[in-house]
C-alpha cells in the first residue's frame, strides 16, 4: 500500500521511509517486512534506505522506537484531567480512552506490539523501550497516585494496559472492557 501523494509530498525521503515502515511493521510485522515492501510503501529506493539508515533492521527499530514512544504518548494522553472526580472514574475514563485509541488506530498498536517483541532481540531497542517504559509507570503513577514517591499504582497500570492491549490485537470482540476491569479491580481489592 502506498502512501498517499500529498502525504509524500509534503515530508522528506527519510520520513516517507520511516512512515512506510511502520506502516510495513502494522501490516506484515517484523520478520516479514521486506526492504521491497518499503521502498514499494514510500515510492523511494533502496538507495534511499541505505543512506538514510544504513540496514533494514535499523529503519525498522527506528520505526519501532517512535512507535512505541508515540503509543506511550498516547496513554499519557489518554490520562483524565486531575479535577475528572474520583480515581475510580477517573480509570474508568482512562481505559475507554484508551480501548478506544486500540480501535481508531491499530496500525500504531500492533506497531507497538512488533516492538515489544523485536526487543527481545536488540538490546539498543530493549533499552531505549525500558527507558520509554519507566516514563510511562511515573507518569501513570503520578496520575493516580500523586505524592507517593515510588508509586507500585504506575507499575500496576502500565502491566494491566500490556496485558488489555495484547487482547485488544488478539480477539477485540472478547477483550475486556473498561468497566469489566474496573469492576474486577474492585472485586480484587475487596478480596485483600
Amino acid at each position: 500500500m502506498r502512501l498517499p501523494y500529498c502525504y509524500r509530498a509534503n515530508v522528506g525521503t527519510r520520513e516517507d521511509l520511516l512512515a512506510a515502515a511502520k506502516q510495513c511493521l502494522a501490516e506484515r510485522g517484523y520478520a516479514r517486512t521486506t526492504v521491497r515492501d518499503i521502498v514499494a510503501a514510500s515510492n523511494s529506493n533502496l538507495a534511499a534506505i541505505n543512506y538514510h539508515f544504513g540496514t533494514r533492521d535499523k529503519l525498522l527499530n527506528q520505526a519501532m522506537l517512535e512507535s512505541s514512544t508515540a503509543a506511550i504518548q498516547r496513554i499519557l494522553d489518554s490520562l483524565p484531567d486531575n479535577s475528572a472526580g474520583a480515581p475510580a472514574a477517573r480509570l474508568q475514563s482512562f481505559l475507554e480512552q484508551l480501548i478506544a485509541s486500540f480501535t481508531n488506530d491499530p496500525a500504531l498498536w500492533t506497531a507497538n506490539a512488533e516492538a515489544l517483541g523485536q526487543a527481545l532481540h536488540s538490546p539498543a531497542l530493549r533499552a531505549e523501550l525500558g527507558a520509554a517504559q519507566g516514563d510511562a509507570r511515573t507518569g501513570l503513577g503520578q496520575e493516580f497516585a500523586p505524592g507517593q514517591p515510588d508509586s507500585k499504582v504506575g507499575a500496576l497500570l502500565q502491566t494491566l494496559i500490556g496485558g488489555l492491549l495484547i487482547q485488544w490485537l488478539v480477539d477485540p470482540e472478547n477483550a475486556p472492557t473498561a468497566s469489566d476491569i474496573t469492576a474486577g479491580l474492585k472485586a480484587l481489592n475487596a478480596l485483600t
